[in-house]
């Protein structure tokens, strides 16, 4: 087998297979080589500086060592850089010219993923109990949203998340900083409103690529805080004669365990929502999800992480994003180009997550069929991460990578802000508030606007 040894090489990058469930996988001492390893290649490289704060971290480390080389950095030092890293894959699918199929083989998310879950594996027990409990709220999303979502215990969950007393303490006791956005919640969930909207009829229309009929993965934050994103989202697929319907039960993806390291908690949850999703697989339902994480989950890190399990590898062919899934039906000639409203000009955030999934830039060329509209793409990350925006030891430093795409939009006069990412939407639109720019949080929503459903 060939290898590409030529830095900056024209092959798509490779992803290999996480061994997870491999002794060596959680060895300290390698972990710590391959960290060296990395890390050295990073300090003779730098052009991922500008992505977030793991990499500023680890440069600061270097060239405030003894000798201004990482030997003269103590390994204990490492888990600063590791602690920074949300996996945004930005890093690996747009800066690194040493990725796979390079022999030097680096994937920096995944060597960072696998000395948090060392850390979650080796230190949790260790870990300050209110920290302890801290990251486990955030990341039970489904949990939490699905028990904070009666319509009771949702106005009072609301009532304390916006008491500036209750968010003081809320910071001085689990950490989680006071002027942080946390989402509230919702009693009209998504499964009310669909009661609504299921008995719509259409003609199934299938094409190579797409059935027509799509079961949505409403997600926590689109099922209980956001819903009418998702209703949004059904409107638009109903509008261009796509049948569309809910999971009755559905779980958290895993992404929020997957950053914290607790690989044993996203089998659990892998197991609770395949079997769900591959009956609707079976049955003919293509799967979309509105929060690209979610997809990006089902996509790749799963796959990865269970390379052997064949109803994984079965969902990965089938969930798609809403916009790569209205292009492709765009390209059978499919899409309702109907349009009653114009939107003007647009900032539009491409997600992270969306971004990385390589099918290439489908939200704008949807958005760009409607008469009038100017789509200006901003390839920067929001800085939000779910939970990095929400932990008081990485609240001002998110604030501090959203700034260039915030600094961006008020060069200019738009009319609209969006992402795909509806948290990455409202992170950066707090900072824009002053602006009088509306916010849509998802672009599905000024679809449906357009179209004046």
């Amino acid at each position: 087998m060939s290898v590409n040894t030529t830095e900056g090489g024209l092959s798509a990058p490779t992803r290999h297979n996480i061994g997870w469930k491999e002794d060596l996988f959680y060895d300290t001492k390698s972990i710590n080589n391959e960290l060296s390893r990395v890390f050295e290649a990073c300090h003779g490289c730098r052009r991922c500086v500008s992505l977030c704060e793991a990499f500023p971290t680890l440069f600061d480390l270097i060239d405030e060592s003894e000798n201004f080389d990482l030997e003269s950095v103590d390994t204990k030092d490492f888990i600063k850089v590791v602690d920074e890293c949300y996996m945004c894959d930005l890093c690996y699918q747009t800066k690194c010219p040493y990725v796979p199929p390079h022999e030097w083989a680096i994937d920096f998310p995944h060597l960072m993923l696998r000395a948090k879950a060392e850390k979650f594996k080796t230190q949790n027990s260790n870990t300050k109990k209110m920290m302890k409990l801290r990251n486990y709220i955030l990341s039970s999303t489904d949990i939490v949203f699905k028990n904070g979502s009666y319509p009771i215990i949702s106005n009072l969950i609301n009532y304390l998340l916006t008491n500036r007393i209750v968010r003081i303490i809320l910071e001085k006791m689990l950490k989680i900083h006071r002027d942080a956005d946390l989402p509230l919640m919702n009693s009209n969930n998504i499964k009310k409103r669909f009661e609504k909207i299921k008995n719509y009829k259409i003609n199934i229309t299938k094409t190579q690529k797409t059935n027509g009929k799509v079961k949505l993965f409403s997600t926590c934050y689109c099922t209980s805080s956001q819903p009418e994103l998702a209703e949004d989202l059904i409107k638009v697929f109903l509008h261009n004669n796509i049948q569309t319907e809910i999971f009755n039960n559905e779980n958290c993806c895993g992404m929020p365990k997957l950053e914290l390291g607790d690989l044993k908690s996203v089998e659990e949850l892998m197991k609770k929502n395949i079997p769900n999703l591959v009956k609707a697989v079976k049955e003919g339902y293509d799967i979309v999800s509105p929060v690209p994480s979610c997809v990006l989950m089902f996509k790749q890190e799963l796959p990865l992480l269970f390379p052997d399990n064949e109803d994984v590898k079965l969902v990965q062919k089938s969930i798609f994003d809403p916009f790569e899934y209205l292009n492709l039906r765009d390209e059978e000639g499919l899409f309702n180009s109907e349009f009653k409203n114009s939107t003007g000009k647009i900032a539009y955030q491409t997600a992270c997550h969306q971004r990385v999934q390589n099918f290439g830039p489908k939200t704008k060329n949807i958005l760009s069929k409607i008469p009038g509209s100017e789509i200006t793409m901003i390839e920067r990350c929001s800085g939000h991460d779910g939970t990095y925006a929400i932990k008081l030891e990485s609240f001002k430093k998110s604030l501090k990578i959203r700034k260039p795409v915030v600094s961006r939009i008020e060069k200019d006069e738009y009319k609209v802000f969006t992402s795909d990412c509806p948290m990455a939407a409202k992170h950066i639109g707090n900072a824009l508030n002053k602006n009088n720019i509306e916010i849509e949080l998802h672009p599905i929503s000024i679809l449906k606007s357009a179209y004046e459903i």
